[in-house]
């Protein structure tokens, strides 16, 4: 059975039998009230592993996806999180424990900071959901987004197969939650300095606005209920905030995928872009705010008559015009990595901060540990990596980097801008000379690049998890979300000198044979369920490599799920980028307009050339069989 033409998931007394492997992570348990679980333990309930590490934005998307089935089905089902870092950060336990809380994650984790799981379950993409049947053995796998659905028909058969089986069991589950802690933020994401000198801050764990008085500590009032919503007085994690022309404030409602507007003077809060569903591949990108979808804005800024917006969920810039209530994409393909040039051809990953300074909009494009900018074809000839022919076409605007390299390399490292490491920063902040601060938010610190000498320094270290800055006279006043406070700290003349540190994602390369190589991506659609081809293809895959002479042949987008690639002589290794959707919809012949479900996954694979290698590389998005 090819992937291109997948047929129904098998009935559930034909299922493959798979055994689960054990659960290990050195790093223990979470919320689990400090016992240790194993899966001989979890027998009887359905369990689904989700394997995810807290910087990946579709990994976010899963634990929202996730909430109303754990719900539903909390006395048959058990989800536990195996949290499997890219970042070196994201393997200290502190930081697990923080983003578990930070995230709303309530259902137990493992911390496998080592990805011994990982391996031990072949997994080769964040986000990935396994599920194991009451009896123990592994039943599914899907990788990416977009998968509620088939989980919750999956869920309904085992458990029905099972009680019949009398191998159900029912009851409460390990999930023990953590004690609140008293403090006035947690987890804040961003701020901004309000006219009369306050700061108004996005206190994201909490789905409230707090202004505070000029001293950074004094509550003067919240905003919004507190609890998670989409409602007139609710938010749901808000990130960015812009002040408008008109001085109301923009914010970034990132969970509830929209824009909403906070008047400091009424108290009205008001959406004004997004639908409070989640953008798909497939739908509109342009027309009335109040129409269009939105994925998971992170920043927002005022810039060239526009509110930019970091879509950090489909990794690029869109725009909102207040003047004519509209949207647009600016920039981005959708794919995710670090390439430059016009806009409408440069490819992000989740940009996550933004910075207006002039001529330019900063961006911290976290995936990447990168800091890139947006400015007007013709502008700055000369530097970042963009620059070429036809950046004059599309909307006028071109995309450089500044300082980072891809999605696998990043550090702690200063010095010209061309070596220069980052580590995940989530905030920018323009300066008064014309340089800039990053957030450095994974390694801890305050950085700054110079573009007139093109160095790079760092102004800061010892701060936890910065997220943002905002200038206040000399100072510069920085949100250390993981201390749950507002830090100010004086520009230094000089800057800090650090010891330089380099890493690579920990992953390990698949090795494959040189010449040619199979790329299948398995894809059965859930029971019920069919590829509906009425209207054309519903699958899309996209091929590409890093560095691009790794392939020879293959590379580009096209319909089908199978792809012969051939690797080129000469490159020894390097990662190839494999991007997959399949949109399923209900298969019943009387349903004229049947609903549909969009399953999504971007793929980043090592791999090194060896004459011992594969031939044949397998990624599951939905299904078994890899």
């Amino acid at each position: 059975m090819t992937d291109a033409t997948p047929a129904p998931a098998s009935p559930p007394s034909r299922r493959a039998r798979v055994r689960a492997p054990e659960l290990i992570g050195k790093g223990g348990w979470l919320n689990t009230g400090e016992m240790s679980y194993t899966l001989a333990d979890l027998r009887g309930r359905i369990v689904i592993l989700d394997f995810w590490t807290f910087c990946c934005i579709n990994c976010l998307h899963v634990l929202d996806e996730l909430r109303e089935l754990e719900e539903k089905h909390r006395d048959t089902v058990v989800i536990i999180g195996v949290h499997s870092p890219k970042f070196v950060h994201e393997a200290e336990h502190q930081s697990v424990v923080d983003a578990v809380e930070r995230y709303g994650v309530h259902h137990p984790v493992l911390d496998d900071p080592e990805l011994a799981t990982w391996k031990q379950y072949a997994v080769r993409a964040w986000p990935t959901l396994v599920v194991i049947d009451p009896e123990g053995y592994v039943v599914a796998q899907h990788a990416g987004e977009g998968h509620a659905h088939a989980l919750a028909k999956l869920v309904e058969e085992l458990e029905t197969e099972h009680a019949a089986k009398g191998t159900l069991r029912r009851g409460d589950g390990p999930y023990v939650p953590p004690e609140p802690v008293a403090s006035d933020l947690r987890f804040p994401g961003k701020a901004l300095v309000l006219p009369g000198g306050h700061f108004l801050v996005s206190d994201s764990t909490r789905h409230q606005l707090v202004e505070l008085e000029a001293d950074g500590e004094t509550v003067v009032r919240r905003i919004g209920s507190g609890v998670r919503g989409f409602g007139p007085d609710s938010f749901s994690e808000p990130q960015g905030l812009a002040l408008l022309p008109d001085g109301k404030v923009i914010v970034a409602d990132t969970v509830n995928h929209a824009l909403r507007t906070y008047d400091p003077v009424s108290g009205a809060i008001e959406t004004v872009a997004g639908t409070g569903r989640q953008w798909w591949q497939g739908s509109t990108t342009e027309g009335p705010a109040l129409e269009v979808d939105l994925s998971s804005p992170w920043d927002v800024a005022w810039w060239a008559d526009r509110v930019w917006i970091a879509m950090a969920g489909v990794h690029q810039l869109w725009t909102y015009d207040p003047a004519t209530g509209t949207v647009d994409v600016a920039a981005g393909t959708t794919n995710e990595g670090l390439v430059d040039g016009p806009a409408a051809e440069a490819w992000f990953a989740q940009p996550s901060g933004l910075a207006a300074a002039g001529d330019r909009l900063w961006i911290a494009d976290s995936e990447t540990s990168a800091l890139r900018y947006v400015e007007r074809a013709g502008d700055g000839e000369g530097e970042g990596d963009g620059g070429g022919e036809g950046e004059s076409e599309g909307n006028g605007f071109v995309i450089r980097t500044a300082v980072g390299a891809g999605l696998f390399d990043f550090g702690h490292r200063d010095g010209a801008a061309g070596q220069a490491l980052l580590q995940h920063p989530l905030g920018v902040t323009a300066l008064p000379d014309g340089s800039v601060a990053v957030s450095d938010t994974y390694n801890h610190a305050l950085r700054r690049y110079d573009p007139a000498t093109g160095e790079v320094t760092t102004l800061a270290t010892d701060l936890r998890e910065p997220s943002d800055a905002v200038l206040v006279g000399e100072d510069i006043v920085v949100v250390e979300s993981a201390r749950h406070r507002l830090t100010r700290l004086r520009l230094p003349d000089e800057a800090v000198r650090v010891e330089a540190v380099a890493h690579r994602t920990q992953r390990e390369a698949t090795e494959v044979a040189p010449g040619a190589l199979t790329l299948d991506v398995v894809f059965t659609a859930p029971t019920g369920q069919k590829l509906d081809t009425r209207y054309g293809p519903s699958t899309r895959l996209l091929v590409s490599a890093t560095p691009p002479e790794l392939l020879a042949e293959g590379g580009g987008a096209g319909t089908d799920l199978h792809r012969e690639l051939v690797l080129a002589e000469g490159v020894t290794e390097g990662v190839l980028h494999v991007s997959a959707m399949a949109a399923s919809c209900d298969d019943d012949p009387a349903n004229e307009y049947p609903a549909c479900h969009v399953h999504q996954q971007d793929w980043g694979v090592p791999v090194r050339i060896d004459s011992a290698g594969t031939s044949r590389l397998a990624l599951v998005l939905a299904g078994l069989g890899a």
